[in-house]
């Protein structure tokens, strides 16, 4: 079925909790929360209300009750609709079924990499490399206590297939970190080169005007790409 123009991943989680039971919203934060969602849905109270907004605007959710408990604030109880339940299935059977293309922060910085020296770009990444093996342990303490719980295994796979892209993540920068250094990374030593000219003062623009002349043969195909 079409999507209705609602398309941030907190309503889908919005709708999975509503498939379960009717909730308010401080009940649905607080189940995601109890469930360590958060990790791979990104959840605040303002984002969550202008969701729920959302999908009651659109028919995929509506009001049930409203609730009282002592002197705290009324509470609205929202129930999932019958073109809510068909929403939840179909999306979710996309996200699964389908591959997406995801514009990734670290695939766009490392598509403009050479704007910064060598050595610089090495150290960055080695800095990303602790990063993730810091994240990796804590995913991996999360998969422990886990265990020690019970808690059957599809009720974390999204830390599963976390874990397995961080890894990815972190061999492929590590390497390049390494291949950076030794200049065994292919257009390393002209790289290099362009910012040793640049600290000797000249500008990329002066050194562009004859590549060949200050960077080599190997900078031709380089003067071909500045034209």
């Amino acid at each position: 079925m079409p999507r209705r123009r609602v398309a941030n991943p907190l309503a889908l989680a919005v709708l999975g909790c509503l498939a379960e039971k009717p909730m308010h919203p401080y009940e649905i934060s607080s189940t995601l929360r109890s469930r360590g969602k958060e990790r791979s849905i990104k959840l605040n109270y303002g984002s969550l209300y202008a969701v729920v907004e959302s999908l009651v605007k659109h028919g995929l959710i509506a009001a049930k009750e409203t609730q009282r408990a002592g002197r705290r604030p009324e509470r609205t109880v929202y129930t999932i609709t019958e073109a809510g339940q068909a929403e939840f299935e179909s999306w979710l059977a996309e996200l699964i079924s389908a591959p997406v293309r995801d514009f990734a922060s670290l695939e766009a910085g490392l598509s403009l990499m050479a704007g910064l020296a060598p050595d610089e770009v090495a150290q960055l990444l080695t800095e990303r490399s602790r990063a993730l093996r810091m994240e990796l342990g804590a995913l991996a303490e999360g998969a422990r206590i886990g265990e020690e719980m019970g808690l059957p295994e599809i009720f974390s796979i999204e830390d599963r297939y976390r874990r397995a892209m961080l890894t990815a993540e972190l061999d492929f920068v590590t390497g390049l970190a390494a291949s950076i250094r030794d200049s065994s990374l292919g257009g390393t030593k002209l790289w290099r080169r362009l910012y040793e000219l640049k600290a000797d003062g000249l500008s990329f623009e002066e050194i562009m005007a004859d590549p060949v002349r200050h960077l080599g043969e190997e900078a031709r195909v380089l003067a071909q790409a500045w034209d």
